[in-house]
């Protein structure tokens, strides 16, 4: 790393907001001067008395290393001899009025002592050799908008611990963390802050060293190690920032020089006190000068891909989390930040313009407009912003009975109204998972087999939604208590237990397919890479659509149903003629699912059906989602090409049905679901699997009317078009046919409660009783019975 010169140039700079490297200015810089080997300790405190440089090597004595000011008269220095690596400090200010000295860290420190100690440590950043050069050529080359984002949001602390429940180092990180990352194919890290933090509890948002990679994990050049080992293996690296306040501890910047420094002089403006923080005062140049230099500092010296930028809701309103009396409006009487606002738009300006390839994201949590647009668009000038609305509606209507969920069908469509107005980000972040609001899959309502379905339904909906990406480490296998920050994961849920191990499988198979296939991430961002085929259909919970590729021969059609029923011979509209392929199910018996599938080529039927001329009849498996793909896109190999892998895997291996056993009847609460639950059991041990009709059977109506359209066509040709408008109408009518037809269904109903009409049945008894959760797993199996009677 350079080292400046405190020069007339760099002060002036850094006085005026605009030295975007003041880190290489300020803070303890290891050096050689005059022939003399030492540190070079510089601080800024404008309203200091006098400042010293106290720690191990001069026994903590304040009259020992004194500093002096520079010409601007702010910034004080001084070079100690002597000193190495690895030492122990602290400056020691005398306030303006006297008394004793404030103790404080540095505030542009590299290393800091592990908690609870307070120190900071000289650190050379010069040692560290990078190998990650392929990488940064290789970022230069693309954009982040048009490349899949699939990130896995990491606690460091509490990923994984040791068997004796410490920490993980950064070196075991890279080994053991990159490596599953690598394996689940997700593309991003996103950690929580890894800035030096005095409390465990506050998860790294409360800090006190900006310039410090916490020590807890290890050293600077280990955490540079961490993301030396991701960059080689393909894998970008996103770190939480957080700009918008710090905590309030004695060593901290509160106070920093005995009066008000980096934080506001006026008190509303500098008290944050519903976190119990304290707000940067983003007017004061310096202090720009500190923050921008800051963020530069961890895309140039860690070469990290990207910032999450933390609370920034809490920066651009006055009266975020404020009650009445609590703030005052800005100039114009309204409620925005103008200074923040200003620093917002000039961070993200100089990011870009030193790194073009930054990823900026924006945790935003209101409907504050154009974040992530470009300033000179009037923009905040972020390229990524937090869906919040999209994660409140669909984890509020993921929760709720699926028999309620026809009436709080808007949930789904809605987001769809301000889908592409800003550069989107789907999170399912750690914020969900904690605070009593229950893990991903303990949200999901049902007995043990329907969380499960309901979690891969959701997840993959989510993957087809237009948007980025971000799951919070556990939910890929289902951790079922909400995440705890001085613990570790459940890996042992996935290791014993059948089910987590099949959704840890998904997870790994659906994150791959994700990547694989461009209709799911090519075009995020506007409405070319979407389109509706059916958002209305509320009385089933059932929502299709189609993701599209910058090419838009290239796509998907994507059908979602949110309810524990199997939808026979559903209709829907297709974009155009020919043959559909199944490639994905969420209901696949190697994830757990009950194995309702689409097999073979799914023909398309001249029947218009969603303002669309071609249609094609689909069994719709329970609380399911699925991805069909025509046959002629597939080219040499399939879309989804390791699912057979991973059935092979999952039917090969002998389940533990106790496990299992255990962990339903802990939800199941009466006889005949424990029953089913054990019959569901027993079906998991490995067999040959059962093999499927190609495509759904016709329903009689669908029957009669393909038979009628073939003799009419037979009898004239001529008119082959005009006869197949008019058969519909017949049946409508009621012909003697058509009666014959249904009463003869109805007495082979009766006689017959296993034949296939008993599909209608259950259909229309479900329709017209009121579901309950009891007559959810009977349908089920009656459901799995009726497949398996059609095989």
């Amino acid at each position: 790393m350079k080292t400046s010169d405190l020069s007339e140039f760099d002060l002036y700079l850094f006085h005026q907001g605009t030295n975007y490297h003041a880190y290489e200015m300020l803070g303890a810089h290891v050096m050689e001067q005059d022939g003399r080997k030492g540190v070079r300790f510089a601080v800024w405190a404008p309203h200091a008395k006098s400042v010293s440089v106290v720690g191990d090597f001069n026994n903590w004595d304040t009259r020992t290393n004194t500093m002096t000011k520079v010409h601007d008269g702010e910034i004080w220095q001084v070079f100690i001899e002597g000193v190495e690596e690895g030492a122990v400090y602290k400056y020691a200010i005398e306030p303006q009025w006297g008394g004793p000295h404030i103790m404080k860290a540095d505030p542009y420190g590299f290393y800091a002592e592990k908690k609870p100690e307070t120190a900071s440590r000289v650190y050379d950043l010069d040692h560290y050799t990078w190998q990650d050069g392929a990488w940064i050529e290789r970022k230069k080359g693309e954009s982040s908008y048009g490349r899949p984002m699939l990130t896995y949001e990491v606690h460091a602390g509490s990923w994984r611990r040791t068997a004796d429940g410490e920490y993980l180092s950064y070196r075991d990180l890279a080994n053991q963390l990159i490596d599953y990352v690598k394996k689940m194919n997700y593309t991003h890290i996103e950690f929580m802050p890894l800035c030096e933090h005095p409390f465990d509890g506050s998860w790294g948002y409360q800090i006190t060293g900006y310039y410090a990679v916490t020590s807890r994990f290890g050293t600077p050049d280990d955490f540079r190690y961490l993301v030396d080992k991701a960059h080689q293996n393909g894998i970008a690296v996103i770190m939480d920032w957080v700009p918008g306040h710090f905590c309030k501890d004695e060593q901290g910047l509160r106070h920093f020089d005995g009066q008000t420094l980096y934080e506001s002089d006026n008190e509303q403006l500098a008290e944050n006190w519903e976190w119990g923080t304290t707000n940067f005062d983003y007017g004061r140049t310096e202090v720009q000068s500190f923050l921008i230099s800051n963020a530069m500092f961890w895309f140039e010296e860690f070469h990290i891909d990207g910032l999450r930028i933390d609370a920034v809701a809490n920066m651009l309103y006055l009266n975020y989390g404020r009650k009445d009396g609590e703030w005052t409006p800005n100039k114009y009487g309204d409620t925005g930040n103008l200074e923040a606002m200003d620093f917002l738009k000039k961070l993200n300006e100089n990011i870009f313009k030193y790194h073009p390839q930054a990823l900026m994201i924006a945790e935003e949590s209101t409907a504050w407009p154009l974040i992530s647009k470009p300033v000179y668009m009037g923009g905040m000038g972020f390229n990524y912003k937090w869906n919040m609305g999209w994660m409140n509606d669909m984890l509020r209507y993921m929760s709720l009975d699926p028999i309620y969920r026809k009436w709080n069908h808007d949930k789904v469509t809605f987001s769809f109204m301000y889908a592409f107005s800003e550069n989107f980000v789907l999170p399912l972040s750690h914020d969900e998972v904690v605070h009593g609001k229950c893990s991903l899959i303990s949200k999901m309502p049902g007995d043990y087999w329907q969380k499960f379905a309901g979690l891969r339904t959701f997840f993959a909906y989510w993957m087809a939604h237009p948007g980025k990406k971000l799951l919070f480490m556990g939910g890929e296998f289902g951790q079922f208590i909400e995440w705890n920050y001085d613990d570790s994961l459940d890996w042992h849920l996935p290791q014993q237990y059948p089910m987590h191990k099949k959704m840890l499988e998904y997870s790994r198979a659906l994150n791959k397919f994700y990547c694989d296939n461009k209709p799911l991430w090519e075009v995020d961002f506007d409405w070319n890479g979407f389109q509706w085929i059916d958002c209305n259909d509320s009385e089933n919970s059932i929502v299709s659509f189609i993701r599209k590729a910058d090419d838009p021969e290239d796509y998907l059609v994507v059908i979602c149903n949110f309810t524990p029923e199997v939808r026979h011979g559903y209709r829907v509209g297709m974009p155009e003629k020919g043959a559909y392929l199944e490639v994905f199910n969420s209901d696949d018996e190697a994830f757990g699912g009950s194995g309702v599938k689409n097999e073979g080529e799914l023909l398309t039927e001249d029947v218009k059906w969603h303002d669309r001329d071609q249609s094609v009849v689909l069994t719709i498996p329970p609380m399911a989602t699925i991805y069909l793909r025509h046959k002629s896109k597939l080219g040499s190999k399939r879309s989804f090409d390791d699912a057979a892998a991973v059935k092979t895997e999952a039917i090969g291996q002998k389940e533990q049905d106790s496990a299992v056993e255990a962990g339903a009847a802990a939800v199941r609460k009466t006889t005949r679901r424990k029953s089913t639950a054990k019959k569901n059991e027993a079906a998991e041990t490995p067999a040959a699997p059962k093999r499927r009709r190609g495509r759904p059977r016709m329903t009689e109506e669908e029957k009669a009317a393909a038979k009628a359209k073939r003799e009419a066509a037979k009898a004239a040709k001529q008119a082959a078009e005009g006869e197949t408008e008019e058969k519909p109408k017949t049946r409508k009518k009621r012909t003697t046919a058509s009666t014959t037809r249904k009463t003869s269904a109805k007495k082979t109903t009766k006689t017959a409660a296993k034949s296939t009409a008993a599909k209608k049945t259950t259909k229309s008894t479900t329709e017209k009783k009121t579901t309950t959760r009891k007559k959810t797993a009977a349908t089920k199996s009656a459901s799995k019975k009726a497949a398996a009677g059609e095989a």
